[in-house]
């Protein structure tokens, strides 16, 4: 038994996790990226070439649909690098659901891209925008240099097309910490945010979602480079907080990666951990009835997600 799966059996008599009804559809439509951030649990850089085809998203949509899903959760990489994503975004839109794109801001600054955010205004996609800090300096230091003032540009265009002002156009802004330590207050943190953004660049935003680093991928080998690991994981450990269980993002979401492969979470996508037999590990021809409770794949790594006032893709879990 894993220390996680211990320690869930002691505070609630539980093995295991068991997911409840289908309500998030994420996707990773490719790990190319313009940026190497040290942070990626992916390892996504402009060097990856993995993308995914048209038919798999054709199964992402029927999914969608047959599941009558919240939202669809688009990932990458940078997912404005797929060739089909447009063309995704349209078919959902069509259909009438949700949509939600996870951007790295300065992508929107690489030739080809400029008309992206009008296209993604007039389908009314909510923006999950990552900036780790609202100081140059800390920014560049763990993107690279000029990446700041690309995302600033970028956070400048969407507020002249409306995100942030209106309700129907969602701008949130992801932040996660630089280094091995838990987010902090979050409220406090999106206070900061607003005023310094405010302030200096008359930026405004919907909402900030803090995010715990995850120690896999790059993150964890930059961990290891500075002997922290396991500090860090033990961090994570004496910071478990049962109250997070049941806002636990694999409970109702599914992802899924650039080549169709399902797992139960982004984390164990990165780890290349698939979900349990009997659901079948690719999405092609999928009944999402047999999705729903079943056990989740669970490991060590899950005490990021659980620690202090939790995380998930939709930031933190109890206040």
């Amino acid at each position: 038994m894993t220390i996680f799966k211990d320690t869930l059996h002691r505070f609630t008599g539980r093995n295991e996790l068991t997911r409840g009804h289908l309500e998030t559809i994420q996707v990773n439509v490719g790990l190319r990226c313009n940026l190497s951030c040290q942070h990626c649990h992916v390892a996504a850089s402009p060097k990856r070439t993995e993308l995914m085809t048209w038919p798999v998203m054709q199964e992402v949509l029927r999914l969608a649909e047959q599941s009558r899903c919240k939202l669809v959760d688009i990932t990458g990489g940078a997912p404005e690098f797929n060739p089909h994503l447009n063309d995704f975004i349209a078919a959902l839109h069509t259909k009438k659901i949700p949509i939600q794109v996870r951007t790295n801001l300065s992508v929107h600054q690489e030739p080809g891209l400029e008309n992206m955010a009008s296209f993604f205004r007039d389908r009314r996609v909510v923006l999950a925008a990552s900036l780790p800090c609202y100081l140059e300096s800390n920014v560049d230091q763990q993107r690279g240099s000029g990446t700041f003032q690309k995302a600033i540009a970028t956070l400048q265009r969407f507020n002249d097309l409306g995100y942030g002002h209106d309700p129907d156009l969602l701008l949130n802004l992801v932040y996660n910490p630089m280094g091995p330590q838990l987010p902090p207050d979050p409220c406090r943190l999106e206070a900061d945010y607003r005023r310094e953004l405010k302030e200096r660049y008359g930026i405004v935003f919907s909402r900030l979602l803090a995010i715990t680093n995850m120690p896999v991928g790059r993150f964890r080998a930059h961990l290891s480079r500075h002997s922290q690991e396991a500090s860090y994981r033990q961090l994570l450990l004496e910071s478990f907080n049962p109250d997070t269980l049941h806002g636990l993002m694999c409970l109702n979401q599914v992802s899924i990666a650039w080549d169709g492969t399902l797992f139960d979470c982004d984390f164990n996508l990165a780890l290349r951990r698939p979900v349990q037999l009997p659901v079948p590990p690719h999405i092609t021809g999928l009944d999402p009835a047999i999705l729903s409770k079943r056990p989740i794949v669970i490991d060590d790594h899950c005490f990021a997600c659980t620690a202090g006032r939790g995380s998930s893709c939709s930031g933190t879990l109890v206040a």
